[in-house]
Parts: structure tokens; sequence; C-alpha cells
């Protein structure tokens, strides 16, 4: 199971897609097959990581910053955010 799979679990995390209109298919995270195959190499349960998140809404990209903390047994994913920036679709005159 990935990453994006685990937080999809937490009503919390949803509820901060809701915040910034991101449906939960329209985000992915950076680097995320880098992280998983990390947390496999490290021989420890949680591993804790600085992510970016990008996601979209009609408006344009969100990218959302902060860390991700996961628990490698019980397959448990927390996202902290500290920040987020906002890139707007520009429109051609």
């Amino acid at each position: 199971m990935n990453i994006k799979e685990q937080l999809l679990n937490g009503q919390s995390f949803i509820e901060m897609l809701k915040q910034f209109s991101i449906a939960d298919n329209d985000f992915k995270i950076q680097d995320e097959e880098m992280i998983l195959n990390a947390s496999e190499t490290v021989a420890t349960e949680t591993l804790k990581e600085s992510i970016c998140i990008e996601g979209l809404n009609k408006d344009g990209f969100i990218n959302l910053f902060g860390t991700l903390h996961f628990n490698t047994l019980s397959k448990l994913a927390v996202f902290e955010m500290q920040g987020f920036e906002q890139i707007r679709h520009s429109s051609a005159a």
C-alpha cells in the first residue's frame, strides 16, 4: 500500500484536502517511491520525512509542505502541514 492511500485513511487529512478544494484523486506526493524505498532499507518502524504534496483544484495548483510521519509496521501515515503555496492558472487574453 502506498503513502497516499495511507493518508486517505485519516479523516483529518481528508478534511485538510476539502479546505483546499482538492479531490482525493487530484494530489500526489513528490518522491513517494523514493520515500517508500528508503523506508524498506532503514531498520526503523517510524519514518519522519519532509515532503511536498502537489494538489490541483479549480484555481490551479497547491503545494502543501510539511512532515510525513509514517509507521512502517502498522502502515499508519500522518501529514503535519507547515505551509502551502497557491499557483493560480494564468488566463491568456
